[in-house]
């Protein structure tokens, strides 16, 4: 219920084993600044230690759902792609969608105490 922007750009959550690589594709919503830490403690897929990307923008890519197809018995499940389908793909015509996918390009990896630091206001 709060701007997800920081003045450090948009923070995303991920599971402490989340590997390291120059693009990331999340279903998980950017997270406010004033939930950060609560995120990070309640979550149990966080386990406490998040890695946190911090994103200079995280566009739509696309979705994750089912593909269904229509035969002779009616309505029936076509496909359940095991990643995310891209916005444009030919199957979004008869896709049902569950949730939405950013991909996050221009990010930069920091640990829980370094964002807790950077956001805090500087003491003079």
């Amino acid at each position: 219920m709060r701007p997800a922007r920081t003045p450090l750009g948009f923070v995303f959550l991920a599971g402490p084993d989340a590997p390291e690589r120059s693009s990331v594709l999340t279903a998980q919503p950017p997270v406010c600044r004033k939930h950060i830490a609560s995120a990070a403690r309640l979550c149990p897929h966080l386990d406490g230690r998040p890695v946190v990307y911090l994103a200079q923008s995280a566009p739509l890519y696309g979705v994750h759902g089912i593909v269904y197809g229509y035969g002779r018995d009616g309505i029936h499940v076509a496909a359940r792609p095991d990643g995310p389908l891209p916005y444009g793909h030919a199957n979004t015509r008869t896709f049902l969608a569950s949730q939405l996918v950013r991909r996050l390009t221009s990010f930069r990896t920091v640990d829980l105490e370094e964002l807790t630091r950077e956001l805090s206001p500087s003491v003079a």
